[in-house]
């Protein structure tokens, strides 16, 4: 990789599904010649609700050394991958609260031209996983951010099934390899793209 590249994996997970994504990416991203912040958003479930659920307990637990996600973590980034599950089609509200504290950043024109991409989970087949994806692309527009999504761009791909950004099926258990090798290809790949567009501007 000619140009250095940083990259912030910011997500929202309750029962570690999408927490595993988060971490395949990181390990893509690595692999690409990346520096790497893995970031979680803040919990704002009411902890009675939390408590219905031995694993949303478990997995705040597991993940209390997990930094959170501040502003700074997408002003120092050139690539910014963002998880989530979907609820009814759409991001999670933890990560949609974050992503709208960015007002600041993006007003003064420090969202631009930074490379975006998005990873989902969601309980059943076709859950809303790609409606989820395209939801978080309206804001990456705004943003004015050059979106790269993996496409078809890897044999893994094919396999996955989701040229969008990579999608887990939670109900049929944690992510397997597949699902772990297509977030790691979706990160090196965004890093990629970043690296030539940071290559090409100081040409």
């Amino acid at each position: 990789m000619s140009a250095s590249v940083n990259v912030s994996i910011i997500y929202y997970s309750s029962t570690g599904n999408v927490h595993s994504l988060a971490q395949a990416a990181v390990e893509g991203a690595e692999k690409a010649g990346a520096r790497v912040r893995l970031r979680k958003v803040v919990e704002t479930t009411p902890q009675e609700v939390i408590n219905t659920r031995d694993e949303w307990v478990r997995h705040i637990r597991d993940t209390a050394d997990v930094a959170e996600a501040h502003l700074d973590d997408l002003e120092w980034a050139d690539v910014v991958l963002f998880g989530t599950p979907t609820r009814f089609g759409n991001p999670a509200s933890q990560l949609r609260v974050f992503m709208e504290s960015a007002g600041p950043l993006w007003f003064q024109g420090k969202l631009a031209g930074k490379v975006y991409s998005a990873f989902t989970a969601s309980n059943t087949p076709h859950g809303g996983q790609e409606s989820t994806i395209l939801a978080l692309a309206n804001t990456f527009y705004h943003w004015g951010g050059v979106i790269v999504p993996p496409g078809y761009t890897d044999p893994v791909q094919f396999r996955s099934g989701n040229p969008y950004g990579t999608s887990h099926v939670a109900g049929e258990g944690a992510p397997g390899d597949v699902t772990l090798q297509a977030a790691r290809h979706q990160a090196h790949r965004a890093v990629e793209i970043a690296a030539a567009i940071k290559a090409g501007s100081t040409a």
